[in-house]
């Protein structure tokens, strides 16, 4: 597919020469109360095999009522090139969009504070970023966990069935996907394709998108490694996957060529047991569906589990089938009520223009 020249290629053989000879990296951490994670996320910077004199580290606080902007001067310390700054919005896309202005680096990464990068992040995002010409690249998600809840959650996220065709998540080889986690651009890049900081989730495959519908490519590539600490309660998946479903609609709105099957999947789970179900209490035949619909789902899961299952810990595994209706009842609940939150954000002709991407089995990434 030919890139639109807007979009900047670091492919242009002056910008890839740059990016071959070690350039200044910026990354950008957003936290708010996180002083379980932050130090472990900074350290994880402070490790890379990448020039310490090349990397500028961005952190900036939403406003945390717990220890983290303590946590985080007390690891920044004097060095170089690094800064603690507050984002008085308090959520992340503001906080990355700060970074991205204020960034020296001729490379951009954005951070989350439950994350932590391998020791070879930062070289080996430069190298695809020079070889690729990609617009974005970055690197699939290893969730991990701590505790029995959390072990299970983060290996459902890790799993085609938990998260279909999010292949950012669990893919083996490098090829190009429809979003990546914790995204690196060239800074003109970045600068050109700000945050939408009206997206309070989402935010980052919102930006994704609009990369991909001005043409540009993004690229998931194994050897960027990084993990990310998964939810550790039933109820704080829950909350999670809602707020992810719920802004989801708002993404589709802005960007409806981009709907994906996946996307929709869920809703129409919970939109099946919820109607079977109303059925049933007026009709056997209502009560027929809803045992086939529940059923099949249950089978399905099922079995799934018993796949995901192995390796882990017996307790943790039986937690699995929970753990899968949880991702997926709640991610399809809240984009039912995302229609219903952002029912008047629908563009002249973007209701349409989703139907046609639907009608045309665009799941693939590009």
């Amino acid at each position: 597919m030919t890139k639109s020249l807007e979009v900047g290629s670091p492919a242009e053989p002056q910008l890839s020469s740059r990016l071959d000879e070690a350039p200044i990296v910026s990354l950008v951490v957003a936290m708010r109360n996180e002083a379980r994670y932050i130090e472990a996320c900074l350290r994880s910077i402070i490790v890379q095999d990448y020039p310490a004199d090349r990397l500028e580290v961005w952190v900036f606080d939403g406003g945390s009522e717990d220890a983290s902007r303590e946590i985080a001067l007390r690891v920044a310390g004097d060095r170089p090139r690094w800064h603690i700054g507050d984002n008085a919005e308090g959520h992340q896309a503001a906080a990355w969009n700060l970074g991205i202005r204020r960034a020296t680096g001729e490379v951009i990464g954005i951070l989350s504070a439950h994350a932590e990068i391998g020791p070879t992040y930062v070289r080996e995002a430069v190298a695809t970023l020079a070889r690729t010409g990609a617009e974005m690249v970055g690197g699939p998600v290893r969730a991990v966990g701590e505790g029995v809840v959390a072990v299970a959650v983060a290996k459902a996220l890790s799993t085609p069935f938990g998260v279909g065709g999010a292949r950012f998540r669990y893919l083996e080889h490098e090829e190009s996907v429809d979003s990546v986690f914790m995204g690196l651009c060239t800074r003109e890049t970045f600068r050109r394709f700000e945050f939408d900081e009206s997206m309070w989730r989402d935010q980052d495959d919102e930006l994704s998108y609009r990369i991909l519908d001005a043409g540009g490519r993004i690229v998931c590539n194994p050897r960027i490694e990084s993990s990310y600490r998964s939810r550790s309660t039933i109820v704080g998946l829950w909350r999670q996957y809602l707020d992810y479903g719920r802004w989801k609609v708002r993404v589709i709105q802005k960007h409806p060529g981009q709907v994906r099957l996946r996307h929709l999947v869920p809703s129409a789970l919970v939109l099946a047991l919820a109607t079977s179900a109303g059925l049933g209490t007026i009709s056997p035949a209502g009560r027929i569906v809803l045992a086939a619909v529940a059923g099949s789902y249950l089978i399905a899961n099922v079995l799934a589990s018993a796949v995901a299952a192995r390796g882990l810990a017996i307790r943790s595994a039986v937690l699995l089938p929970s753990v899968y209706a949880t991702v997926h009842l709640s991610y399809g609940t809240g984009l039912i009520l995302g229609l219903l939150t952002f029912r008047d954000g629908w563009a002249p002709g973007s209701l349409k223009r989703a139907v046609r991407s639907l009608s045309a089995l665009r799941q693939s990434p590009r």
